[in-house]
C-alpha cells in the first residue's frame, strides 16, 4: 500500500480517516498508542517533529516518499492527489476559495483554541490550577462564539453542506473538531443547524467505516 496513515482515535487523524475512506484506496492505519507515549518515541519523532498525529506516509508521491504532517496539509494533499473525488471544489474558483477559507478557519482559529482548553497546562505555569481553570473557561466561551460561526453560515446559505451544496474535506474537518465539544455545556450538536449537519456527515458511509476502524462508541459528536 502506497498510503500509510499514522493515527490514534478520537484525535486530529479523524479528518485525514475520513477522506481516505471516502476515497475508497487501499492504506495502511497505523495506529499510534498516546497513552503509551508512542508519538515521543525517537522513531515517531522522524516523521514528526512536533510529536504529534497524524502523520500521513505516500510512498507513491513524484520524487520519492513522501512524510507529511498536520492534518488540514493531508487533506488537501489527498484532494489533490485525488481530484475525480471531488473532495475539494475546483482550482481557480471563488468556491476553491472559500474552501481555503474555511478549511484555514478551522486549523488555524477554531482548532487553536480548543486545543487551548484540552491543554490549558502548555500555557500555565506548572501548580496555577486556579490560571488553568480560568484559561479554560475563556478557551470555552470563544470556543462557543466560533461554533455560533459555523451555525451561521449553515444557516445562511441553507445547503446541506458547510460549503453549500456540495461535501468536502471541509465538512470532514469541522466534524473532526465540532465532535471535541461533545462534552462541553454547550456542545456544538446543541445548535440546530449544526445538529443537522452532523446527523447528515454521520449517515456517510465513510464516516460509520472510521467510526468502526477507530474502535469510537456512542456519543457520536
Amino acid at each position: 500500500m502506497s498510503l500509510q496513515l499514522h493515527f490514534a482515535p478520537s484525535s486530529a487523524a479523524m479528518a485525514p480517516h475520513i477522506l481516505l475512506e471516502e476515497l475508497g484506496v487501499p492504506y495502511e492505519r497505523v495506529l499510534v498508542d498516546t497513552d503509551a507515549r508512542a508519538h515521543k518515541t525517537p522513531a515517531y519523532l522522524k516523521l514528526n517533529p512536533n510529536g504529534l498525529v497524524p502523520v500521513l506516509v505516500d510512498s507513491a508521491a513524484p520524487g520519492g516518499e513522501l512524510v507529511l504532517y498536520e492534518s488540514a496539509a493531508i487533506c488537501l494533499h489527498l484532494a489533490d492527489t485525488h481530484p475525480h473525488a471531488k473532495l475539494m471544489p475546483a482550482l481557480g474558483t471563488p468556491e476553491r476559495a472559500h474552501a481555503y477559507k474555511w478549511l484555514m478557519w478551522l486549523t488555524n482559529t477554531l482548532q487553536a483554541t480548543l486545543i487551548v482548553y484540552f491543554y490549558p497546562h502548555r500555557w500555565v505555569d506548572e501548580g496555577n490550577a486556579s490560571g488553568v481553570e480560568r484559561l479554560k473557561l475563556h478557551a470555552r466561551d470563544r470556543v462557543d462564539g466560533l461554533i455560533d460561526q459555523l451555525e451561521a453560515e449553515l444557516a445562511r446559505h441553507g445547503g446541506p453542506w458547510l460549503l453549500g451544496a456540495e461535501w468536502s474535506a471541509v465538512d470532514a474537518y469541522a466534524f473532526m473538531l465540532c465532535r471535541w465539544t461533545r462534552n462541553f455545556p454547550r456542545p456544538a450538536r446543541a445548535l440546530p443547524h449544526i445538529n443537522a449537519w452532523q446527523k447528515r456527515v454521520l449517515a456517510r458511509p465513510a464516516v460509520q467505516r472510521m467510526f468502526a476502524n477507530e474502535g469510537l462508541k456512542e456519543p457520536w459528536f
